[in-house]
């Protein structure tokens, strides 16, 4: 039994032990499966996702290859000392001749922890946590967003407790694209993500 043990144990050090029906979309090794406009902003290190900028102009993303429609999304994250703002962006689209990306983000950064954005799209906040969901929140070390799209309905978890709870009422809105990290314009800033996992939804 101890020898089985050690053997399962070894075989989750390289990730984590994934979830039932969860599979990895980060491999903690390299950037396989994920694409950048500016590369040198994105690397790998000690097993994260490491965006990391002295300054930029324009917010950059490192997308997934693979577009996704109805799921369940986690992923673990931290603004190193607080500072900067990011997202983790979801059903999105890149915008022609632009950096930008266009669709839902998941948002991270001081006033607009736990709040669900439209990037590039509406460009306005479409939902914000009630203050004591935001109580648990660490802001300068890991935390962990649970994102569910299913249909028109989009719920955000922010350590477990629940932040959005949003219904999409406008025509049109699409309902599949990439995932997308950010790290946004204007100031220096780290941006760190690991575990991150996906259930598709059928």
């Amino acid at each position: 039994m101890r020898v089985a043990g050690l053997i399962m144990l070894a075989a989750c050090l390289p990730v984590f032990c994934a979830e039932p029906g969860f599979t990895p979309l980060f491999n903690g090794k390299n950037l396989d499966g994920w694409e950048a406009d500016v590369p040198d902003v994105w690397s790998v290190r000690d097993g994260m996702i490491v965006g990391k900028t002295a300054t930029l102009n324009f917010n950059d993303f490192l997308r997934t290859k693979k577009s996704y429609g109805d799921f369940i999304l986690r992923v673990k994250f931290r603004l190193v000392d607080d500072k900067g703002n990011s997202g983790i962006q979801f059903r999105s689209k890149a915008v022609p001749n632009s950096h930008e990306v266009s669709g839902y983000q998941a948002d991270c950064g001081e006033n607009y922890w736990g709040s669900l954005y439209d990037e590039s799209r509406r460009k306005k906040t479409l939902a914000q946590p009630p203050a004591p969901a935001l109580a648990g929140l660490d802001k300068s070390g890991w935390n962990e967003y649970t994102i569910t799209a299913r249909g028109n309905h989009i719920t955000l978890d922010l350590n477990g407790i629940r932040t959005v709870d949003y219904t999409e009422t406008e025509p049109g809105i699409d309902r599949t694209g990439f995932i997308a990290l950010q790290v946004h314009r204007g100031f220096p800033m780290e941006a760190d993500f690991k575990d991150i996992r996906i259930k598709e939804l059928k």
